[in-house]
């Protein structure tokens, strides 16, 4: 089937008459078919089909309007959509919805109906500030078979808030939960009965994820209470005795509270636990060897992340050393991902420990490991180690040599030497060498336009994800250094951020590169304007299409040369795929709200904020949430028709409110 003429004529050829051949004559006479047949056969089509019949005429346009009703997946996470986007997709009953996917920024409570669907057995909805605790209730009411149920940001503006007892109706009701992922703040939940409720989860729950948690809440959520006729002796029931993993942000990382986790968990596979202490924590609010020494006591657990954050004051584990790290090696030989952050007091031979005990690691990373050096690095060819994702970020000890010894790792796909300054360019002539390398993080190091030369032939074929942001010996020459026209590259997202001599000329030699990028960071460079932004705009990248269609995020916060003129060209119809623009607001407050209002669906991030982060990442970013860590190469090219079409019917809004606003300023 190509177009709804076909369909027409060949339904027609019982009963061939002269005027069946006029245009006017079909098009009536596709309206005269039943709908139940136009259903039946556009329900055989994929989604794209569908929406290609649909531009045909109005009877195809109508009938795929009713087939979005039976979308077994309907995922909106890249545009905020309204009550009225919402209702002709969700309004109709759909039986065969099994994946709900939202962004909830202009949504409140009086969408709850629409976005609980009873056969969903996935839910994300994410920037939930409008909610209230009856968004918790409410799913489990009507949402009794989830099986994965993501929920972020709840109740957090001013006025909203959420009870136990939500809590405990969400529990309740989703009795065949696997996957419980509650971004916010759970200790602003209102009651007293935090820990009770947890033993009314469902016994299918295998997988929790928590926003922010005390660490007194998690050892009392996981330490059962004893009756009022039990001795302490009796054996104790297990809480959550299926949960394989378990992702934490708590005030402090305790012993206490990691021997109740490994004590009390039996079946975990995969422990995070993040925190991010007030103050400087006393010996019996901190983590020690004895903690560490607890960790996997049954033997189980394959991924292990613990991080101390420096988010409030400058904080570290300063209570664990060497011992504990070898203590904890000895439990953790089948371990396959370690991520330790904040150990100022373990040196290379922890982590050399780590490496020749562990021999299916293939993922390990390190923040803040001011006590590594090339050492640790030193005779990793002699071990049996296949790693694939390393992240040393703020490991200021490590030279060139560490990773000239590291890339005899040649199934590296994942580098990230964020903050490593003494890294240069001998560094890169090794990394150059790389067949599988996807995502290359090189932020603050030491290299110039030359060492980038040296990825060209090599990685620059491969790499996906590359970010150069603040290196400052870098110039415009970089550009040309990275693309020379004469080599493919799959290169999408790109970070030039934070470099003072970037300047319109190496955005105009990008531009001339005619890569299609997906994400492009420029914040916090001075020489670039709008020179910069209308080349980004006309930049034609094949026959027919420009990088306009492909940007999906564009980050020019804090660039010096942007002035009104530059805003003309991120009106329609220019970069219609964006959904993330980052603007300095103060300057043109204006033109940056006519813009949000004319563009509903782009977030217009105008106070510094980095674009694009989600909360479900959180637990593989490394401190900086616009890093995605993808485990295969996104396609960049794929379009979502459902958007597309969604985006169709938000119409051509009038520009003339921005030109009002250009008259303003």
């Amino acid at each position: 089937m190509t177009s709804g003429d076909e369909v027409g004529s060949n339904s027609r050829k019982p009963v061939p008459k002269p005027e069946m051949a006029t245009g006017q004559t079909r098009a009536k006479s596709l309206d005269d078919l039943p709908p139940a047949l136009l259903a039946t056969i556009m329900a055989k089509l994929d989604v794209a089909s569908i929406f290609s019949a649909a531009s045909t005429c109005t009877a195809f346009r109508a009938c795929a309007s009713q087939l979005l009703s039976f979308l077994p997946t309907i995922h909106l996470l890249d545009i905020a959509p309204s009550m009225d986007l919402l209702r002709p997709l969700l309004g109709p009953p759909n039986p065969y919805l099994r994946s709900l996917k939202v962004d909830c920024d202009r949504l409140n409570d009086s969408a709850i109906e629409l976005l609980l669907r009873p056969p969903a057995h996935e839910l994300c909805l994410l920037n939930c500030v409008d909610f209230s605790g009856k968004l918790l209730s409410e799913v489990g009411r009507r949402c009794r078979d989830l099986r994965s149920l993501c929920l972020g940001s709840v109740a957090e503006k001013r006025g909203r808030a959420i009870h136990i007892s939500d809590l405990e109706e969400l529990l309740i009701g989703c009795t065949q939960l696997e996957a419980l992922i509650l971004m916010f703040d759970v200790s602003s939940l209102i009651g007293h009965n935090f820990a009770r409720v947890w033993p009314l989860a469902s016994e299918k729950l295998t997988s929790i994820e928590i926003g922010y948690i005390s660490s007194v809440a998690v050892t009392e959520m996981l330490s059962p209470n004893l009756g009022p006729h039990q001795s302490p002796n009796h054996i104790r029931p297990s809480i959550l005795p299926s949960i394989q993993k378990l992702c934490l942000s708590v005030d402090c990382i305790t012993d206490t509270m990691v021997s109740t986790i490994s004590e009390g968990l039996a079946s975990l596979t995969h422990l995070d636990l993040r925190d991010a202490p007030l103050m400087e924590p006393g010996i019996a609010l901190d983590l020690t060897n004895f903690g560490l020494q607890q960790i996997n006591q049954y033997g189980r657990l394959k991924h292990l992340s613990l991080v101390r954050r420096q988010e409030f004051r400058i904080t570290y584990f300063r209570r664990v050393n060497d011992l504990g790290v070898l203590l904890m090696a000895e439990k953790c030989t089948n371990m396959e991902s370690i991520y330790l952050g904040g150990f100022c007091r373990v040196t290379d031979t922890g982590f050399r420990t780590i490496l020749h005990s562990c021999s299916r690691l293939y993922k390990l990373r390190v923040f803040q490991g001011t006590q590594l050096t090339d050492l640790v690095f030193h005779d990793i060819s002699a071990t049996s180690l296949t790693l694939t994702h390393v992240s040393l970020i703020f490991c200021n000890r490590l030279t060139n040599l560490a990773v000239m010894n590291l890339v005899s790792n040649k199934d590296l796909r994942v580098l990230d030497l964020r903050n490593c300054k003494n890294l240069g360019n001998e560094a890169l002539r090794a990394i150059g060498i790389l067949p599988q390398l996807k995502i290359l993080l090189l932020d603050n190091t030491d290299i110039t336009d030359v060492g980038l030369s040296y990825l060209r032939q090599g990685v620059m074929c491969s790499i996906v994800t590359l970010s150069i942001r603040g290196c400052k010996r870098l110039t415009d020459k970089c550009i040309s250094a990275l693309f020379d026209g004469s080599h493919k590259t799959e290169l999408r997202e790109l970070d030039l951020s934070d470099i003072p001599n970037l300047s319109d000329k190496g955005v105009l030699l990008l531009a001339k590169s005619r890569v299609p990028f997906s994400e492009l960071r420029m914040r916090c460079c001075p020489l670039i304007g709008d020179t910069a932004l209308m080349a980004l705009a006309s930049m034609l990248v094949d026959e027919g299409r420009w990088l306009g269609n492909s940007l999906r995020l564009l980050d020019l916060y804090d660039c010096g040369g942007i002035t009104q003129l530059a805003f003309r060209w991120l009106k329609k119809p220019h970069f219609p795929s964006l959904r993330w623009l980052g603007v300095t607001g103060n300057v043109n407050r204006n033109l940056v709200d006519a813009l949000a209002r004319s563009r509903p669906f782009l977030h217009v991030e105008c106070h510094g904020e980095e674009l694009g982060a989600d909360a479900t990442d959180q637990w593989d970013c490394s401190d900086s949430s616009y890093v995605h860590d993808y485990d295969e190469v996104h396609d960049y090219d794929e379009v979502d028709e459902l958007e597309q079409w969604l985006l169709e019917g938000e119409g051509e809004l009038v520009d003339e409110e921005m030109g009002d606003a250009e008259l303003v300023e």
